[in-house]
């Protein structure tokens, strides 16, 4: 019985004591990463919005290839930091209405796997998950001797709700924009040092 008591007390001090840590203590470090995040248009989408003038393209060193077909385009940006699962890409793409000359940019876009959005740095400097993350296909760790590369493929995405799609829409003077549909099919490549 006097144990039970002994390892009780124990318990609730170390509970205590945890409780009492300072939150930075369970911040999770930013280092450097390599390796690409790039997405290709799904079934429709770029069809779609060359009928409404709307075309997509790369934001420096983040790039755009548009198929011979003008059926698809890819989209690539190289991943540079990884905090967490929040992997900072640089660059980014550009939406733009060639008719109107309105354009939204999605700059130096943040793919987190574990929330499950991509969040963009909009114009104005306004941060904002434009797209979301809805599965993903497969997950797969290499370890090297001196590096660890995380895989991440198929992963399906979306437009980040009605609120994220009204901003499209009234932005680029368009009607295109839907988060019921799937914008993309992305891969992820992420490489850290061990």
């Amino acid at each position: 019985m006097r144990a039970r008591v002994i390892i009780a007390a124990a318990a609730c001090a170390l509970a205590t004591l945890a409780a009492a840590l300072p939150a930075q203590a369970i911040v999770t470090e930013t280092i450097p990463a390599g390796g690409t995040f790039s997405f290709t248009t799904g079934n429709g989408i770029l069809p779609t919005w060359t009928s409404d003038d709307i075309v997509i393209i790369g934001v420096s060193p983040g790039s755009v290839a548009t198929a011979p077909s003008n059926l698809f385009s890819r989209v690539s940006m190289p991943i540079v930091a990884k905090t967490g699962s929040a992997n900072a890409a640089a660059g980014g793409f550009r939406l733009y209405n060639s008719s109107s000359g309105q354009s939204v940019r999605c700059s130096t876009p943040t793919i987190d796997t574990r929330a499950r959005v991509i969040d963009c740095v909009l114009p104005g400097g306004k941060n904002a998950a434009l797209l979301s993350i809805k599965s993903i296909k497969s997950r797969s760790l290499i370890t090297g001797s001196s590096t660890v590369t995380t895989i991440y493929r198929g992963m399906v995405l979306r437009i980040n709700g009605q609120v994220m799609a009204d901003l499209l829409n009234n932005s680029l003077d368009t009607t295109s924009f839907s988060p019921y549909v799937t914008v993309g099919t992305g891969d992820l490549i992420v490489t850290v040092d061990r």
